[in-house]
């Protein structure tokens, strides 16, 4: 299993894709070292698909993720939010044990957390 596009993720990506006029573009989704609880998401238009990325395609709109990352988003679920909050993407994964108050930071299911850490 791989990620997953909600219906509104796919339906928002398109919309920013179409206000770059680059029907090439993609998605990259990754994850990095860092934020308050060890990993943290990054999202970023790319045109190019290496060899090794996983690429999944939901109404057009394509999403990469990188041979590493894939380890710890296998399985996760991209959504777009409107709330209180703001508008956003989010991911649901189901491999964080938790995540930090800002959303964009998590622990995998194998590490620690931190002190402001709260379940997924």
């Amino acid at each position: 299993m791989s990620v997953t596009l909600t219906d509104n993720a796919a339906k928002k990506l398109s919309e920013l894709i179409a206000e770059e006029n680059n029907p090439n573009l993609k998605l990259r989704i990754f994850v990095s070292g860092g934020g308050c609880s060890g990993f943290q998401y990054g999202f970023t238009f790319d045109e190019n698909q290496d060899d090794t990325d996983i690429m999944v395609e939901k109404d057009g709109v394509k999403v990469l993720v990188d041979a590493v990352s894939i380890n710890h988003l296998r399985g996760s679920e991209i959504d777009f939010v409107e709330d209180l909050n703001g508008a956003q993407f989010q991911i649901k994964n189901p491999n964080a044990a938790s995540t930090c108050g800002c959303g964009n930071s998590f622990t995998p299911a194998e590490g620690g957390g931190c002190a402001s850490a709260k379940p997924s």
